[in-house]
């Protein structure tokens, strides 16, 4: 009986990864309730309901998130115009994203364009000055993270993390789960996007099994600069800039042979997007 149980969950779980692969992947695309149950090989009757009670999210704001999130980053880091984003992001007219971003953003996607082109260069303000963050030196516990690999663009890691949060519904993990966190392991100005290495996990207690689909990360304890950024995940590339063009070589502080990571302390589910709280952890070597 264990065993039948078993492979109904990860059947379950099969399923919710592959819809959240096809969402991604399709975002201009027919991603009607229909079609995900087709994706999920799953009543359309029923797919919705499992669904909603696996995420705690319904799809249709999932996916109107995901959208959001993806026109946000082409907004900041591409040429593209406003009709080919809404486009591309599956929109199905300039009125509608501009309706739909503002409602979800706050600001029209033609002033969060005009605002985030006016931060960064090097994370400069038009004004020529560096935008500033309060940073803290804190001692870090040691962390044992179980994680989805992700390889390409950072800003699109989201796709990881949803896979992540489908894997912990079905296994029932997320009784012996911590901080959300982000791992990142390489430089976005030197590493071509599609190398690009990260992870995202859930710190777990010692005893939970990181099994098939996840993968064990440890952080190592220690001293870490900590920022706190406030805003849209596609504006976190300027705090970064700040931490480690303006900060870091005035601090007096090396840094650790270590990863840099967040960890995030609300979700996009359920937070406007100019509210979500991102912690950044730089490790450091211990003060001389």
């Amino acid at each position: 009986m264990s065993q039948s149980r078993d492979e109904t969950r990860a059947g379950y779980e099969a399923r919710m990864l592959r819809v959240v692969q096809y969402i991604h992947a399709n975002l201009n695309g027919d991603l009607s309730l229909d079609r995900l149950a087709d994706v999920a090989c799953m009543s359309r009757f029923h797919w919705h309901r499992v669904y909603h009670s696996m995420t705690g999210e319904t799809l249709a704001n999932a996916i109107r998130r995901i959208r959001l999130h993806r026109a946000a980053g082409y907004l900041l880091r591409s040429d593209k115009t406003i009709e080919d984003i809404a486009g591309h992001c599956g929109y199905p007219s300039v009125q509608s994203f501009n309706r739909t971003f503002k409602a979800g953003m706050g600001v029209t996607p033609g002033a969060f364009r005009k605002d985030g082109a006016e931060l960064p260069t090097l994370g400069l303000t038009k004004n020529g000055v560096f935008a500033m963050y309060e940073i803290t030196i804190k001692d870090e516990p040691a962390r044992h993270i179980a994680a989805v690999p992700h390889k390409g663009s950072y800003h699109k890691v989201g796709e990881a993390f949803e896979k992540l949060s489908a894997i912990f519904t079905s296994r029932n993990l997320w009784p012996k789960s911590g901080e959300a966190v982000g791992v990142y392991y390489d430089d976005p100005s030197s590493v071509a996007e599609a190398e690009l290495r990260s992870h995202a996990g859930m710190v777990v207690s010692a005893d939970v099994e990181v099994s098939e689909g996840l993968e064990p990360v440890d952080l190592p304890a220690g001293p870490h600069a900590v920022l706190r950024y406030v805003g849209p995940y596609a504006g976190l590339d300027t705090p970064y800039t700040y931490l480690f063009g303006e900060w870091l070589p005035k601090s007096g502080r090396e840094v650790r042979n270590s990863p840099s990571f967040e960890i995030y302390l609300n979700s996009p589910q359920d937070t406007p997007a100019n509210e979500l709280i991102t912690d950044i952890y730089l490790p450091l070597e211990p003060a001389k």
